[in-house]
């Protein structure tokens, strides 16, 4: 029994990143009914500029007395750049071609990833950069099962993440602006919401949500590397596809399903730790076949004007 709950533990704390990644991909297809396959490269920059900036943070001595303000600063930082790098993609990779096919669109999306992603290697280089992880050790146990300060951590960012978000949807302007422009562009464009303050907008949400997971990840591995983002960026789509492409509250629960049953397959399967990457595809591979719009999606007319 403590085997399974140390395992559960395990299992949120790596479903909550996959939520925070998940949640960038179904906002930006809400908006826009876009994939974004750059949506990775921001989580691996966000994980990036951690190491910069708790490295300086660490060097000049800040970490050792303020732990806990340093990495809030460095989320905040992080968060804020990727944001921009977010906004910047957009303009460059998007909104030039909203009016052209689907297809056009998803070969930007995959160029722009290639892109974002050889950006790192050029910059950072090839090898794994390591994070100055020496203030995360340490935990907490009970009996058998051991909570580390980075799970506890990761989780607590996480909750606040989403209710922040939840809170920004559904409480205020913004989020009425977003949702207004999720249902329908022309009549939302007719009452004064500008769809194109309120497509950066999402992209620049989306953004800080994958930096602070980036970061969190960077701090739970002990580093980072220029192609982290490409995994956990398939994983993350395949959670969102799971609860609902589209739906914020489909891709909180698809994430940490997605999380859920890799730790579990990994943990109880033989051999399941080797193939652990491969249980997010069978499982979006299911729901396409069995449930194309996810648990908590709904059947939308393309034609719909």
């Amino acid at each position: 029994m403590d085997y399974f709950l140390q395992q559960m533990i395990n299992g949120l704390t790596l479903g909550g990143v996959y939520a925070l990644v998940a949640l960038g991909y179904t906002m930006v297809y809400g908006i826009i009914q876009l994939i974004n396959f750059a949506h990775g490269e921001i989580f691996a920059a966000g994980g990036y500029l951690g190491v910069i900036f708790l490295s300086f943070l660490t060097a000049n001595g800040f970490m050792e007395t303020h732990p806990g303000l340093g990495v809030g600063l460095s989320l905040v930082l992080s968060m804020g750049y990727c944001a921009m790098l977010a906004m910047a993609v957009e303009k460059v990779a998007y909104k030039p071609l909203r009016q052209s096919s689907r297809l056009s669109v998803l070969l930007s999306a995959l160029g722009m990833s290639i892109f974002l992603q050889n950006g790192l290697m050029l910059t950072q280089g090839v090898y794994d950069k390591a994070y100055p992880t020496e203030f995360t050790h340490g935990g907490f146990d009970f009996g058998a099962i051991r909570v580390s300060y980075m799970q506890i951590g990761i989780l607590a960012v996480t909750a606040l993440l989403l209710v922040a978000l939840n809170t920004l949807v559904f409480k205020t302007r913004m989020g009425k602006a977003m949702r207004a422009t999720a249902q329908d562009k022309v009549m939302s464009a007719l009452v004064g919401i500008s769809a194109n303050k309120v497509i950066s907008m999402t992209f620049a949400i989306g953004a800080c949500l994958a930096a602070a997971a980036g970061i969190m990840v960077g701090l739970y591995y002990g580093s980072v590397r220029y192609d982290m983002g490409f995994v956990p960026g398939i994983k993350a789509f395949a959670a969102a596809v799971l609860g609902g492409i589209g739906n914020i509250t489909g891709a909180m629960v698809g994430g940490l399903i997605i999380g859920m049953v890799e730790i579990m397959a990994a943990a109880y399967l033989p051999m399941g730790g080797q193939y652990k990457d491969v249980f997010a595809f069978v499982i979006l591979i299911a729901v396409l076949y069995f449930m194309p719009t996810g648990i908590m999606g709904e059947n939308v007319d393309d034609t719909r004007v």
